[in-house]
């Protein structure tokens, strides 16, 4: 179960979720492909040791990390507030009522544009930033946050009947 799954208030629904972006992945799968090189080289080579396997391993080390950050990320909007959690030894996480939020920032560079993530950065009231990098969908995510801020501002407003021409 999640961080925002299991902190879900009375009658809280999820509207949007999201995660870090699977380009935070590109890195580490490269970094282990680099490390199979000497692999492959000294076994056709014919001076194989086990000792060239610390290479892949490490690989693996870095990739099986990012896969724990990617994966221990949970960005969501509900119908009541946003929550953002990052980490699991170091975990980061806000929470941020719909009501005290005065702005939601999206920063994309050209790649994040054709590939789908960015930066976002949440004002709150009183102009506290929390800023995440790399998140997956943050113009849908924006759009969420917007759209469940206008539905519950339209139905606080009373409803207003024009008033009639003499």
């Amino acid at each position: 179960m999640s961080y925002i799954d299991k902190n879900l208030l009375q009658g809280e629904r999820v509207v949007f979720r999201t995660r870090l972006h699977w380009k935070l992945l590109v890195g580490p799968v490269l970094f282990l492909l680099a490390m199979l090189v000497p692999v492959a080289w000294l076994y056709l080579q014919r001076t194989w040791t086990n000792w060239v396997l610390l290479a892949p391993a490490f690989g693996l080390l870095v990739l099986a990390a990012a896969l724990v950050k990617r994966g221990s990320s949970d960005f969501a909007v509900t119908n009541k507030r946003v929550m953002m959690k990052t980490g699991i030894f170091n975990t980061r996480s806000v929470e941020l009522l719909l009501s005290k939020i005065e702005a939601i920032a999206v920063n994309q560079s050209i790649g994040g544009r054709m590939f789908g993530y960015g930066n976002i950065v949440v004002t709150g009231s009183g102009g506290t930033e929390e800023s995440f990098a790399d998140i997956q969908a943050p113009l849908e995510f924006r759009r969420a946050v917007q759209s469940v801020t206008d539905t519950q501002a339209t139905a606080a407003r009373p409803l207003q009947i024009p008033a009639a021409s003499e």
